[in-house]
This record gives structure tokens, C-alpha cells and sequence, in this order.
């Protein structure tokens, strides 16, 4: 399960959440945690940077949030980041230095790292979004089973069970999702890849490929 690890998924410099992520081998370990790293880290930051707005909710000086955002804590909004009109922040969620979280995007039990794109309409729960990842409008991550049993991620011949029973999607560095795509609960999608359009995607994805379908998922030519 190399693919998995936090190691080969993320810049960990791109992240206020660093001192938690190196705790864990896989990322939907942290999951149980954020609510908690939010609080404590939420306490110790510079109150010349940040503004605690309310209780558990601090949000960076320089961050643009719309009036129109509903923000439930613990949340940590960073430097730069933006919270467009009729966002839905339900709380655990850490959101990224310049990170976009868009129109009527809802978000619970999330790490977004810095530069992360969620901006058109989706639900983003108990899921890790690295460093430049995007999901395209309407793409969303499901993070309960149908039948409501524990998450098993599966890559090929191997699986892990996680014990938990709510897991979205762990999105390595730059990772792209087309338009409409879900992303089944469990899902580890590496580095660099792309998901192409109306994808319904399940299991571990390879880094630096690309997505067209299950049966389908190409290495990506180098240029």
C-alpha cells in the first residue's frame, strides 16, 4: 500500500496540519483527529495574523469571506485563502493559504492544503486534499457505504480495513477531478493524476495517470 502513505501523497510543507499528518502512515488515520489539532493549534496562533471571530473559528487576516458563508468551528481559514457566497463550512475543517472553497461547497471533517480548489457546488467529507488539487463543479466525495459497513480501501490484490465507517477521499498533490465525478468512500487518488469527467471512482488510483475509467487508467506520457 505504498501508494497510500502520507509519504508519497503530499508536500507536507504545504500544510498547516504538518505536525499532524507525520504522526500517521496513512492519511484517513488523521480523520479522527482534526476536530482536536484544530482547537489546540487554533489557541497558539498569532492573533496579529488571525481573527477568532467566534468560538473554535480563526480566520486569517488576509482571507476574503463572504457574508453570505455559514462557518461552524473548529476551523482554521488561512492567509489568502477565499469563501465565496453561500459556502457551507459544517466544522473540523482546516482550509489552506489560498485555497478556494466556492459557491454553495460544503465542507465537514476536511484538510484542504494550501492552493486547493473546491469552487463550484461540491461536498468535500472527512477527506485530505493535497497541495493544488481541484475538483471540477459538482464533484463530489462520498463518504459512507450504502449498506454502512467499515470502509476497506482496496488497491488490487491488497486491503486495508480502517475501522471507520465514514472516509471520503485522500487526494495526493495536484490532483485534478473532472466535472461530476464521485469519489466512492475510500477512494486514494496519487499525485499529479487526472480524473476525467462523470468518473465514478473507487479504490487506489496510481500517481501521474489518468482516470478514464476502471477498466482504463493510463500512465500519463512525460514531456
Amino acid at each position: 500500500m505504498e501508494n497510500c502513505k502520507i509519504s508519497n501523497l503530499y508536500n507536507l510543507d504545504e500544510t498547516i496540519a504538518k505536525d499532524l499528518l507525520v504522526k500517521y502512515t496513512y492519511p484517513w488515520e488523521v480523520l479522527p483527529h482534526i476536530e482536536e489539532f484544530i482547537i489546540s493549534l487554533g489557541k497558539s496562533l498569532s492573533k496579529e495574523e488571525y481573527t477568532q471571530v467566534k468560538e473554535n473559528v480563526w480566520i486569517h487576516k488576509t482571507a476574503n469571506v463572504y457574508e453570505s458563508a455559514y462557518i461552524n468551528g473548529p476551523v482554521i481559514i488561512c492567509k489568502d485563502a477565499e469563501v465565496r457566497h453561500c459556502a457551507f463550512i459544517r466544522g473540523k475543517a482546516i482550509v489552506g493559504e489560498a485555497a478556494v472553497v466556492g459557491n454553495s461547497t460544503e465542507l465537514k471533517n476536511v484538510i484542504l492544503f494550501n492552493k486547493v480548489q473546491v469552487p463550484h457546488y461540491n461536498y468535500v467529507g472527512d477527506s485530505i486534499l493535497g497541495y493544488k488539487s481541484h475538483m471540477g463543479a459538482g464533484s463530489i466525495t462520498s463518504n459512507v457505504k450504502s449498506d454502512k459497513k467499515l470502509i476497506v480501501v482496496k488497491d488490487k490484490d491488497e486491503n486495508i480495513e480502517t475501522g471507520l465507517k465514514k472516509i471520503g477521499a485522500m487526494l495526493g498533490d495536484n490532483v485534478e477531478v473532472g466535472c461530476g465525478s464521485v469519489l466512492n468512500p475510500g477512494t486514494v487518488i496519487g499525485r499529479n493524476t487526472n480524473i476525467y469527467p462523470l468518473s465514478s471512482v473507487r479504490g487506489v488510483v496510481p500517481e501521474n495517470s489518468i482516470y478514464k475509467s476502471k477498466n482504463e487508467i493510463v500512465e500519463k506520457m512525460s514531456e
